[in-house]
């Protein structure tokens, strides 16, 4: 496939202008030939101005220089000298850390900056760390096309407008000047000035269903103590009361908020101090299995009417009619094409690549930048026709690939790494938070990364007589995961040094429907990270030995819920249960209670404040019902245990209409957990 003109065009300019130390703006407007072939002189100017643009945003240092002798005479030159280029510092680790982030998005739905940061750090010259790719997660991030503007918005500190679809279900147009745009949990969020509310507003970038346009230059300074993370656990909560929250727990469970505390996996009771009222009903809500909330007294008798609610709204009969109201709402499809300098990043990184090599083998040069071999062939076809074409078309890039080896010459002028601009080290940034759930030996090089990519962040700026512009404040990336507790940590390390080795392991795990524990002998696959969780994908070896094949053995594991790692032997009794100490009233187990995927869709009623369930899910269908009354979501083949658990966690604010034996379960669990906290009213 032919490469669109203007690719041509700029990658022409920048081998001519590079292959010198200098050349002038009367040789580029003879020698490139849409220059020379523009209607009149004004035309050419103005193409050459936004293709000088292009090439700066690209992260080519392209300077201005005036003749010393004479100040009518402009030269041009692309800066390689070991003194001006500032790139990227990386050990071999950080390096390889920052190649698993670049590969968190999915390049689909990705905007410019996650598009061509890979590229752009392949760029470098740098190589991989074999072992540390086998043991480094692969993580997941929110990939969504919006994110481009916003992020070129808070770096040149503009306001934008785009159609935002609130919890309620309303959408409406908003205008907004960004001051930051970052990742909390594994979803995107903007914070910034909201123009028509003379306030500042925290949106979900998910619910955003337009591209957004720049409108004008931000007036608003942004606040010095800005913090994401904050904003978004903020949002909607009110003034809250704090206190010392004590709980009891069933042993094994709820491993994160022992973890919080540094209480052992089978404390029977913990204490969460200086806890928010909104925060301690959450988090027993979200475990009403395995939880119950001793103190304070108030709080308690809260949650108790909470639950009673749950249950009577359950035990009532629905009516088929229930899953057929409201319009159903199209979903959004925002498409952000690829721009020319998606593609000229990638055309001169490949450049880069061989030329650090000598040469690289097809297939892996094409799975490194996470393309098709037809896609990096069409590359090398663009790169066969352009070259310096100061000295004529004699010059040109030489491309050969048909043994299935590719050797480039002709290209020294493309060699050398091209600089991250401010949205795509917020890229990298939100990609690294995405491996921050897996931790383990790696949670030092990802710090150590994330800190070289924040002082980059500071560092842009032209040194050109023409082109001038302040530094707006750049992108933070935000990320809400606490430090790991050292058991998780321990617990990661052991598994990557497992899959270092190709060895099995055997497991202590907590599942998340049924009290006690089970041992699984495994064979780790990979670590996974997603939402700000880590997972253990890995074959269940005693599956294995009774079934199909490995495949048919495959299984996913939270590391959060794993207790502890055994010795391999221990496995002997793979899958058997261990017996839960003594805990009266908080196995919260129900009857026909199963951690798997449901076999049917499940349809809810959603309020505004439950409207997270549907994103948290991935609802295959959302209706609206009218009067600002909520949504219905329909969400296909979700966990069992995971939609229960949403469910209580959002306080009555969701009701789930079917499947009957799941709404039955949530009614179950909820009548147990009122009777826990001594509700004093009827169940139903």
């Amino acid at each position: 496939m032919a490469a669109p003109r203007g690719v041509e065009r700029l990658l022409n300019v920048i081998m001519t202008i590079g292959s010198r130390r200098r050349v002038t703006r009367e040789t580029l407007f003879r020698v490139i030939p849409e220059y020379a072939e523009s209607a009149s002189a004004d035309a050419a100017e103005r193409l050459f101005e936004r293709d000088k643009a292009e090439i700066r945003a690209l992260g080519l240092d392209l300077r201005t220089e005036t003749d010393p002798w004479d100040e009518s005479i402009v030269h041009y030159r692309i800066a390689r000298g070991a003194g001006e280029l500032a790139a990227l510092d990386l050990t071999p680790a950080e390096y390889t850390v920052l190649l698993a982030a670049s590969r968190a998005w999915d390049d689909a739905s990705a905007g410019g900056p996650a598009r061509r940061v890979r590229a752009k750090l392949l760029s470098l010259g740098q190589e991989a760390d074999p072992d540390l790719v086998r043991r480094t997660p692969q993580g997941a991030v929110e990939s969504l096309p919006v994110l481009t503007p916003l992020l070129e918005a808070v770096s040149a500190g503009r306001a934008v407008t785009f159609r935002y679809r609130a919890a309620s279900g309303a959408a409406t147009e908003r205008r907004v000047e960004p001051w930051i745009v970052g990742v909390h949990d594994g979803a995107w969020y903007v914070l910034g000035h909201d123009l028509d509310r003379e306030a500042p507003r925290l949106f979900r970038a998910s619910r955003i269903e337009s591209y957004p346009r720049v409108k004008g230059v931000a007036t608003v300074t942004p606040p010095a103590d800005l913090d994401l993370a904050s904003a978004v656990n903020g949002a909607g909560a009110g003034a809250s009361e704090n206190a010392d929250a004590v709980l009891d727990l069933a042993p094994y469970k709820a491993l994160i908020l022992r973890d919080r505390v540094g209480a052992s996996v089978d404390a029977p009771r913990i204490e969460l101090p200086d806890c928010s009222r909104a925060e301690a009903r959450r988090h027993v809500l979200g475990a009403s299995r395995w939880a119950a909330l001793a103190q304070p007294t108030a709080w308690r008798e809260e949650i108790a009417a909470i639950c009673a609610h749950i249950a009577r709204r359950h035990a009532r009969p629905v009516d088929p009619a229930e899953v057929e109201q409201g319009a159903v709402r199209p979903r959004t499809a925002i498409r952000t094409p690829s721009t020319s300098t998606d593609h000229l990043s990638r055309l001169i990184s490949e450049a880069a690549y061989v030329h650090d090599r000598g040469e690289a083998e097809l297939a892996a040069m094409a799975a490194e930048f996470g393309i098709t071999e037809k896609q990096l062939i069409d590359d090398l076809q663009v790169l066969f026709v352009c070259g310096d074409l100061g000295t004529g078309w004699q010059d040109l890039i030489e491309a050969e690939w048909e043994d299935g080896w590719v050797r480039v010459r002709n290209a020294e002028a493309l060699q050398g790494p091209l600089r991250l601009s401010a949205p795509e080290v917020t890229a990298l940034l939100a990609g690294l938070a995405a491996l921050d759930g897996a931790g383990g030996e790696e949670k030092g090089v990802i710090a150590s990364a994330r800190a070289k990519l924040c002082a980059a962040l500071g560092q842009e700026g032209q040194d050109d007589a023409e082109h001038s512009a302040s530094t707006a404040p750049a992108p933070a990336s935000e990320h809400a995961s606490a430090p790991r507790a050292s058991r998780v940590d321990r617990i990661v390390a052991r598994i990557q040094e497992a899959l270092a080795a190709g060895e099995p392991v055997a497991l202590r795990y907590s599942p998340p429907d049924r009290p006690g524990t089970s041992v699984r002998r495994l064979r780790p696959l990979r670590l996974e990270s997603s939402t700000g969780r880590a997972y253990l994908r890995a074959i269940d070896l005693d599956v294995a030995a009774s079934a199909a094949g490995s495949a048919a053995a495959e299984r996913t594991f939270r590391t959060d819920r794993i207790v502890e790692i055994l010795d391999p032997e221990a496995g002997a009794g793979a899958g058997a249960e261990a017996a839960p100490q003594e805990a009266p009233n908080l196995t919260g187990e129900t009857r026909g209670s199963q951690a798997g995927t449901a076999e049917t869709e499940a349809w809810l009623r959603l309020e505004p404040a439950a409207a997270w369930i549907a994103e948290a899910f991935d609802a295959a269908e959302i209706r609206d019902l009218p009067d600002g009354e909520g949504v219905l979501a329909r969400i296909e083949r979700p966990v069992r245990s995971a939609l229960v658990d949403a469910v209580m966690e959002a306080a009555g604010a969701a009701e789930l209409l079917v499947p009957d034996g799941l709404r039955g379960e949530i009614a179950q669990l909820a009548r147990d957990a009122a009777a826990r906290h001594g509700a004093s009213e009827p169940l139903g």
